[in-house]
């Protein structure tokens, strides 16, 4: 049975390894290629070394998308694990109602992110209007309009694996704790929290690289206003490559920088959150 097994896994494995080489590898290799070049289409480049690289940080744009794209990702992987995973406690104790819930806490997850965008402008326009002011008037409002927009979208998705996490406890760990006096407080340090550490794992880095490549809720929420001061990595690589003629290699430049970094970011979290999962 083995035998065959090995002889036949090239034939499962070829359709899988073709549409990965054709829809992800070939493109990579492309376009980082095509980052040490000036072009307008991919078959009239000049090669110009470094040049975009070097162009890419001259004024500040990437580096204000940057700050602001950082600042946003800490605290949406902050409150939204904090919000699924409050509402999943409270969603596994047998309350009434709780699959109806579950189902209308999951929802948003299923709309697309420009509608959601459109959306969210609709409804933070209409408190700060009033005022004489709309989410593009100050980026502070388009920061937290983002973060909110980012919280409702995602907490409902990330409260199902929690909840999977936490349904997957062994009743008697509970019991054995509740029998040696364990209060709430050390319950949720002791016994649940490192028991879930797997979801929090998973949580934490869907939360992480989501963040940094947020594009159409940004898009449609604030299309980077005022001045730009609300404009994440994506859609400044976006406006870059399609609205600077001439600039397009440098925006291949910046998509190659923002690969590395949420590579980057994403494989630190993930050996930092499987060291503590191995301690916990």
């Amino acid at each position: 049975m083995q035998k065959s097994m090995r002889r036949y896994a090239p034939l499962f494995v070829l359709p899988a390894l073709v549409c990965f080489t054709i829809a992800f590898l070939i493109p990579m290799i492309a376009g980082v290629t095509l980052s040490f070049f000036k072009f307008t289409t991919v078959l009239d480049g000049t090669f110009v070394g470094v040049e975009n690289y070097k162009l890419a940080f001259i004024n500040n744009e990437f580096a204000t998308s940057l700050w602001f794209n950082v600042r946003f990702t800490i605290i949406s992987v902050i409150t939204i694990n904090i919000g699924a995973f409050t509402l999943a406690m409270l969603l596994t104790r047998g309350l009434r109602g709780t699959n109806t819930f579950r189902t209308i806490f999951f929802m948003p997850n299923l709309i697309g992110g420009i509608v959601l965008g459109w959306i969210w402008q609709l409804i933070i326009n209409g408190f700060l209007l009033p005022k004489g002011v709309t989410i593009v008037t100050d980026p502070k409002y388009g920061f937290w309009g983002l973060v909110v927009l980012m919280n409702w979208q995602n907490i409902g998705y990330m409260m199902v694996i929690y909840i999977a996490g936490i349904q997957n406890i062994p009743t008697e760990l509970i019991e054995a704790a509740r029998i040696d006096g364990a209060g709430n407080r050390t319950m949720l340090a002791n016994v649940i929290l490192p028991s879930i550490a797997p979801s929090i794992t998973i949580c934490t880095f869907l939360t992480l690289t989501s963040g940094f490549r947020l594009f159409d809720q940004n898009l449609a929420l604030t299309a980077g206003d005022p001045g730009k001061q609300t404009e994440m990595l994506a859609l400044n690589i976006f406006n870059t490559f399609y609205r600077r003629t001439g600039f397009e290699g440098v925006g291949q430049a910046k998509a190659v920088i923002f690969t590395i970094l949420v590579a980057l970011i994403a494989l630190t979290q993930l050996t930092i959150s499987r060291s503590r999962e191995e301690e916990a």
